[in-house]
């Protein structure tokens, strides 16, 4: 049995059913879908009219399989079960051979799993801007054009972020020899590439290996080479490479490897040099073998939101592990909140303060329109991004705990020593620096990064507000 579905749920997409019984009486069956694929049928039953089966869950850990129910009624075959967050309930009618073949899906395979060689990008964290956080997939060229322009009138250009990132919203279809063409809201991207080149800016751009992106855009299953040369061709300098969809193929280390491994093979291939920036939410222990597939930058959560319960945990709870991190490779716990005013100026401060310690990618993701002059200052505090941009590298971590109050330590390039001050709680704290917290044995000079002094050997005491932070550059004897 062969049943389309001419008006499908926009998401899973749900187009075509097939079932057939075998021999022995048991049956087999799959789903297509514009999202996912072929979608394989388990455990099915039939109880009059009514075929019940298993259809596997994406995304969901605890619910691995969900039931799904296919009835034959006066109007059709109903279809009704779900994935993930979609609920699906369409009536479909008989496929024609020729409606069947034109939507069978064909499963395109992956290369074998090679180690790419390092090429000298990302020396540093990358630094710029994305369009998520504030307008997911609602943009458009003038919008983008605009975030160029704000951000060299703001300065934030000269003060280190150069990447201009477009993300999920900017795909079309393809054309008839496969190329993947951008929708009406992007007339020309090679144009746009061009003029954020004339800015002293680079351009990034957003794509999945899945059949559909995370917001329901073509994604480049099926046409990788394609659409790397076809990024390059437009002077794209930076990608982000989200899973989303690819989830459904791509289910296990090793196929998420090969799947991420094809992409760094295919912009190297280009000749154009291009961050690659790997998201699928920190899963298969990515930070061990990111660099070996071409990345430079690795995503080690789940996105982040404008709060700072959600903004702690990522930063404090979910910190990778260091040793992965350096020179052309970035642990990146997603990009940076300041300025879209869901936490307070001292939540804002944490934010900023835990990032640059990290040795993080500060992608910024507010409207650098409307920047405050708070945030501005945030953003923008040069001997704070130092500490980010520190050629040395290393990724700084927690060194002591007390109580709520945690300090962090990162050894800079010049032999002096990063060090954070956090208070996790809600009330204001005094907070002992010790010089073991960064490995001397004497502090001889103290410079507070956020208010821009120099002490001598002290304080080392420091009051941190509830949710707040200090942050300290110190140099001693070892």
């Amino acid at each position: 049995m062969r049943v389309i579905f001419d008006d499908p749920a926009p998401n899973p997409g749900v187009r075509l059913f097939e079932v057939s019984r075998g021999g022995d009486g048991g049956f087999t069956g799959k789903l297509t879908s514009d999202w996912y694929g072929a979608m394989p049928m388990s455990n099915i039953t039939l109880a009059g009219k009514m075929l019940s089966f298993d259809i596997r869950n994406i995304n969901t850990r605890g619910v691995p399989t969900r039931r799904w129910t296919a009835t034959l009624t006066d109007q059709g075959l109903l279809l009704e079960g779900g994935i993930w967050e979609s609920t699906v309930k369409q009536t479909g009618r008989p496929a024609s051979a020729a409606e069947f073949a034109a939507l069978t899906y064909r499963d395109v395979p992956l290369p074998p799993l090679a180690t790419i060689a390092p090429d000298g990008l990302a020396a540093t964290p990358p630094m710029g801007w994305s369009s998520w956080n504030k307008f997911a997939e609602h943009i458009d060229d003038r919008t983008i054009r605009a975030m160029a322009d704000a951000m060299v009138s703001s300065g934030l250009r000269d003060a280190g972020y150069v990447y201009v990132n477009i993300d999920d919203g900017w795909q079309g279809t393809r054309g008839p020899d496969g190329e993947l063409r951008p929708n009406d809201k992007f007339p020309d991207m090679k144009a746009l590439a061009d003029y954020i080149h004339g800015k002293g800016l680079k351009l990034g751009i957003y794509s999945s290996p899945g059949l559909k992106t995370c917001a329901g855009y073509t994604g480049s299953y099926g046409h990788v080479e394609q659409d790397a040369k076809t990024f390059a061709r437009w002077g794209v300098d930076y990608l982000k490479y989200d899973l989303c969809s690819g989830e459904w193929q791509y289910a296990d280390a090793d196929t998420v490897m090969r799947t991420y491994y094809q992409m760094g093979a295919a912009l190297k291939a280009t000749g154009r040099p291009i961050i690659y920036s790997l998201c699928q939410y920190g899963r298969f222990d990515v930070a061990s073998w990111g660099r070996s597939v071409g990345g430079h930058l690795w995503r080690t959560t789940g996105d982040i939101t404008d709060d700072y319960k959600k903004m702690s945990e990522i930063g404090f709870d979910r910190n990778p592990k260091f040793a992965h991190a350096g020179p052309g490779g970035w642990n990146d716990p997603d990009m940076l909140e300041v300025g879209n005013g869901g936490m307070s100026h001292d939540e804002y401060t944490t934010h900023m303060t835990l990032w640059a310690m990290s040795a993080a990618p500060l992608l910024m993701g507010h409207d650098l329109r409307t920047t405050t002059p708070d945030a501005l200052k945030l953003l923008e505090n040069k001997e704070v991004i130092a500490v980010d941009q520190d050629r040395l590298g290393v990724q700084g971590a927690l060194v002591r705990r007390d109580g709520a109050v945690e300090i962090w330590s990162k050894p800079l390039a010049d032999g002096s020593v990063a060090i954070a001050l956090f208070n996790r709680g809600e009330i204001d704290a005094r907070v002992a620096f010790l010089p073991a917290d960064a490995k001397l044995s004497r502090i001889t000079r103290v410079r507070d990064l956020w208010r821009g002094k120099s002490t001598g050997s002290g304080p080392v005491k420091y009051s941190v507000p509830g949710h707040g932070a200090v942050m300290l550059r110190v140099a001693g004897k070892r």
